[in-house]
């Protein structure tokens, strides 16, 4: 893990999410939302989409650089990165 501030940001909203996926405060609550939807299944579906998004940072902002390095490094090395060539010979 890297020393950016943002990457510990971001392990500390999963930590958040994990803490806030145990909604025992919905258990009994039987209001509807929009009319036809249980509390619970709408506070899961934004759970969702919460959860998609903070993937989507942790990707943008905590992801390896030296991942990024070490599949340049091997893409090179097998040749997948030449450009303009035909069944890996040069054209």
């Amino acid at each position: 893990m890297n020393g950016n501030p943002a990457t510990y940001a971001i392990w500390l909203a999963v930590l958040l999410m994990i803490g806030l996926h145990q909604d025992v405060w919905n258990w009994d609550n039987d209001r509807l939302v929009f009319g036809f939807m249980p509390v619970a299944l709408f506070y899961h579906a934004c759970f969702s989409v919460a959860a998609g998004i903070l993937w989507f940072l942790a990707t943008v902002v905590a992801w390896p650089e030296e991942l990024e390095a070490l599949d340049a490094e091997a893409d090179r090395n097998s040749g997948m990165a030449e450009v303009g060539t035909e069944g890996g010979k040069e054209s």
